[in-house]
């Protein structure tokens, strides 16, 4: 399983992606990857226990929200991304 990371979450991650075991959930995975990366990462990620506003993830170029958001099934031959939300004008 790949994750990727994208802008400046990879200011909390340290890295552009990294290759993890598999976990069954996307809530599984994201819980491992706060356990790594702290509480910068986990209050980015996490939002009183739900996804943030702040935050878009993909599993294979699919927006979580088109899926089952937290639950979505994760497979090992995934590639998860995860990005901050942007704005501008």
């Amino acid at each position: 399983m790949i994750v990727k990371y994208f802008a400046y979450i990879r200011d909390y991650t340290g890295a552009k992606e990294i290759e993890i075991d598999h976990f069954p959930t996307l809530n599984d995975l994201l819980l491992k990857l706060c356990e790594r990366y702290g509480s910068k990462f986990r209050n980015k990620i996490f939002s009183n226990g739900n996804l943030s506003n702040e935050i878009i993830i993909l599993v294979n170029g699919r927006n979580i929200v088109h899926l089952q958001g937290l639950d979505t099934c994760l497979s090992s031959d995934d590639e998860i991304s995860i990005f901050p939300v942007v704005a501008g004008g």
